[in-house]
């Protein structure tokens, strides 16, 4: 049995990343980027494209976007839609979580 071992960057919400570097992190082209931002999907600092900056957290967004997008079909505007619904679940399990946790002292 072969072992393999794997490498990588961790990246949180203090990591930048220019559109190049997402793109090329999501193995995909910056047009589908660019998309994704005019759809709202992300939001990166800057006014122009070659200024665009993303956060780390923006590279899962965007995996997760590609996910739904291969897996289910969805559209880009779905796209922008379930992952704001997602977003919101995390909130109200977070605030759940803080509730019962308040609750239990």
């Amino acid at each position: 049995m072969t072992q393999k071992t794997l490498t990588g960057v961790l990246l949180d919400e203090r990591t930048e990343l220019s559109l190049s570097e997402l793109s090329r992190a999501c193995s995909t082209s910056t047009e589908w980027v660019i998309e994704l931002v005019r759809e709202g999907v992300l939001e990166p600092v800057g006014l122009q494209p070659q200024q665009w900056r993303f956060s780390g957290t923006s590279l899962k967004r965007a995996h997760t976007a590609m996910r739904l997008q291969a897996d289910l079909k969805i559209n880009l505007a779905g796209v922008a839609l379930a992952l704001d619904l997602m977003d919101e679940i995390e909130t109200m399990r977070e605030r759940l979580h803080r509730f019962e946790k308040d609750d239990s002292i």
